[in-house]
C-alpha cells in the first residue's frame, strides 16, 4: 500500500466519487454514475461555502475514499459547533485496510481544528457493519434520527 493522501475533492474526482456513493444496494438506488451532470454544480455549491469539506482519500494517484465534513456552528450546547461527517466510502478494494479509520480520524481533527465541540454522523439502520465500526472508534449511538424527503 502506497502513502495515502487526504485532499479536497476536485470536479476530476467526481467519477470515483459517485462510484463509490453508487457502490452498495442504498447507493445504486439514489446514486447515477452514468450522468455526471449534477453532481457538478454540487460540487462547486459546496466549495463555495467555506464551512464544507468535501474530501478525497488518494494512493498511488488513485481516489480511494471518500467523505464530506460539515461545520455547523450553533447555539445550543453554550453556542458550540459542532461538525457532521456525511457520506463517508470506501473503494472496494481498500475496506478493512484502516482507510476508513484514517479518514474518520481526519475529519475529527479537522473538526478540532475547527474549533467544533462536537462530531456527530448518521448511519442508515441498515448499515450494521458501519455501526459497529463507529463504535470502535469512540461513537455513541445516541439518537434518533428522522428524514422527510421532499
Amino acid at each position: 500500500m502506497g502513502d495515502l493522501g487526504i485532499r479536497p475533492a476536485t470536479s476530476d474526482d467526481i467519477p470515483a466519487i459517485v462510484a463509490m456513493l453508487a457502490d452498495d444496494p442504498l447507493g445504486a438506488e439514489r446514486e447515477s454514475p452514468d450522468d455526471l451532470t449534477p453532481y457538478l454544480p454540487a460540487l462547486e455549491r459546496l466549495r463555495a461555502d467555506p464551512n464544507q469539506h468535501l474530501v478525497v482519500a488518494v494512493r498511488e494517484g488513485q481516489v480511494v475514499g471518500t467523505l464530506q465534513l460539515t461545520v455547523i456552528p450553533g447555539l445550543s450546547r453554550r453556542g458550540s459547533t459542532r461538525s457532521i461527517i456525511e457520506a463517508v466510502r470506501i473503494h472496494a478494494d481498500e475496506r478493512g485496510s484502516g482507510l476508513g479509520t484514517q479518514l474518520i480520524e481526519w475529519a475529527i481533527d479537522e473538526s478540532r481544528r475547527q474549533n467544533c465541540q462536537l462530531v456527530q454522523l448518521t448511519s442508515d439502520n441498515t448499515r450494521t457493519d458501519a455501526h459497529r465500526f463507529y463504535e470502535r472508534l469512540g461513537f455513541t449511538a445516541s439518537h434518533i434520527g428522522f428524514k422527510l424527503s421532499l
